[in-house]
């Protein structure tokens, strides 16, 4: 990863009268730039580290939950971070270039980190994409790189405003649904703006989910209190719901997931989590209330399924990751309020990838906790 990767320009920091106040002279500006020019050349190449707390190349006692004597359902993998989870690849790295390093990093800024993380997705290479309120931004964990990107553009001209829901689209397409635009950002795999998705019909797109089968893109609208259904030109297919309390209506619904054929409704005003067909003409699984005890949502938000067809939710107010089987029975609870392993700060999102990885976007804390969901317990926890 090049060292101006996610900041601001080097040369910002040098320009006009500004690098004079700083008493950065003209032969100092010169070496500065050389440097820079060595560095950009030679960059000490770094590989992604998921546990940013182990040394490289080390792996931590296996940390579970349950813990012992209960069988274990997840194992802890690490968090996103930022920067911080990019480790220089060992015997890499030389005396004359870590000056280099350290003499550029004196003007450079802090490192590049997760803010509000929202949401997010893993596509088949491994990245890791990830919505960020924050930062207007979605930040790009690029494991096959080792480097972190950022990408604000939402267009030639646009930036995102807050951005919240993401998903995977046809044709390598990275689709972003920004509540503050009222519309979904269309990226390629590198970041360019593709277009934009449902301008003048949505007011306050958030949840994303995309079904790969039917070609169909889902989008929560919040402030409409439906669903939006979308092809893969952008035109629009249908409406699903309205604002109501029965079955198939909504109060504020906000994430959204596809899995296993069906759609995953967070219906968050009316605390409880609804499973339509995929044509949203059906609702095969509801449940959720409020209440004052773990298991309840009270404040639902990010919703997923596992490969056993578990469903996952985040209930934001008492900070926990709630497991559910699709009778609406309370399997486990992960979190409670805090900042150490296992516990949680006003979380937003959750997504699962096809290694059955759960993340969870814990949004107060700045940070994505990983896990892996090890099945029945029949899986190795080492």
């Amino acid at each position: 990863m090049g060292i101006l990767s996610g900041k601001k320009g080097f040369a910002a920091g040098f320009g006009g009268q500004n690098s004079c106040a700083k008493g950065v002279g003209v032969p100092i500006f010169w070496a500065l730039a050389l440097a820079l020019s060595l560095l950009t050349g030679c960059a000490v190449p770094k590989a992604f580290q998921i546990d940013v707390d182990a040394a490289p190349g080390a792996q931590r006692p296996a940390l579970v939950f349950p813990p012992p004597p209960e069988v274990a359902r997840y194992r802890y993998l690490g968090q996103l971070l930022g920067e911080a989870n990019f480790k220089p690849i060992e015997g890499a790295r030389n005396f004359a270039r870590d000056a280099l390093y350290w003499l550029v990093g004196l003007f450079s800024d802090a490192p590049l980190e997760l803010q509000r993380p929202q949401a997010g997705v893993v596509d088949d290479a491994g990245r890791i994409y990830v919505t960020d309120a924050g930062r207007a931004a979605v930040l790009v964990f690029d494991v096959v790189a080792g480097e972190l990107l950022t990408w604000d553009q939402a267009g030639d001209v646009a930036t995102f405003g807050n951005p919240v829901g993401i998903a995977l689209g046809a044709g390598g397409d990275i689709l972003v649904a920004d509540a503050k635009l009222g519309y979904v950002v269309r990226l390629g795999p590198k970041g360019e703006p593709r277009g934009s998705i449902g301008r003048g019909l949505l007011q306050r797109p958030t949840g994303l989910a995309y079904d790969p089968k039917g070609r169909r893109i889902y989008v929560a609208d919040t402030s409409a209190h439906d669903i939006k259904v979308f092809d893969d030109a952008g035109q629009l297919v249908k409406t699903i719901g309205r604002r109501g309390e029965a079955d198939g209506e909504f109060n504020f619904p906000t994430h959204l997931a596809f899995a296993r054929g069906e759609l995953y409704v967070t219906d968050g005003m009316n605390s409880r989590i609804q499973v339509l067909s995929e044509d949203g003409e059906k609702v095969k699984a509801g449940f959720g209330s409020r209440g004052g005890f773990v298991g309840d949502l009270v404040r639902p938000k990010g919703v997923a399924a596992d490969s056993d067809g578990n469903i996952y939710v985040v209930e934001s107010l008492h900070d926990y990751m709630l497991m559910f089987n699709r009778g609406g029975e309370l399997l486990l609870s992960v979190g409670g309020t805090g900042g150490g392993i296992g516990k949680f700060y006003l979380p937003a999102g959750i997504w699962i990838d096809n290694n059955d990885r759960v993340f969870v976007a814990d949004m107060f804390n700045g940070r994505v906790a990983a896990f892996q969901y090890l099945g029945s317990g029949s899986r190795s926890t080492k």
